[in-house]
């Protein structure tokens, strides 16, 4: 992978975190945000409190970047915290897939996007399209799951649970709501 240019600005990124602010573990954003500058990483900032941190660093090593977050997070609030990053160009193209029809979109309860550690292995992929039913459809797109359901999020049969335990790996997931307010702020795409 290319290194950054030393007079240009440090690569931005988004780290998605799992377990942040749900089941009953509250991090506050500002300390999260503290954990990341403690790291070295610059331009810090929270997007909506369920972990999503936007950060600059001068690193281009993706997986060194998330074992690093996930070492500190774990440090400093006691629990595993999964890190996922993606850069800004990956959350863009992301919030501009287009995987179902506008018009099922419309009439979904639950709209979401699974970010994973890699990109699934045919066999995987096929445990995981194999999950589809009347109310779930999924698509799967690089290192993404799309999720798109008739109920509600906290209604439907499927849930990150779900997903990790087809796929023995972990996973979280935003609604793709939040994920287009995301690349609308930061003007990415």
């Amino acid at each position: 992978m290319a290194k950054a240019d030393k007079t240009s600005a440090p690569p931005r990124y988004v780290a998605f975190l799992r377990a942040v602010n749900v089941g009953g573990r509250v991090i506050r954003m500002e300390d999260l945000r503290r954990a990341f500058e403690k790291l070295g990483f610059r331009d810090v900032e929270t997007f909506i409190a369920s972990g999503n941190v936007i950060f600059s660093s001068p690193s281009t090593e993706m997986e060194a970047l998330e074992r690093k977050i996930e070492r500190a997070l774990e440090k400093t609030f006691g629990y595993e915290v999964k890190t996922f990053v993606r850069t800004f160009a990956e959350v863009a193209q992301v919030a501009a897939h287009k995987p179902f029809p506008e018009a099922r979109v419309q009439t979904a309860g639950a709209y979401c996007v699974g970010f994973l550690p890699a990109r699934l292995a045919p066999a995987a992929a096929k445990r995981v399209l194999a999950l589809k039913s009347a109310e779930d459809d999924f698509h799967i797109n690089g290192r993404e799951v799309y999720w798109l359901s008739t109920k509600r999020q906290g209604e439907a049969a499927f849930s990150n649970a779900v997903l990790e335990k087809t796929l023995d790996a972990r996973s979280t997931f935003r609604g793709l709501s939040t994920i287009r307010k995301l690349a609308a702020k930061y003007r990415l795409g």
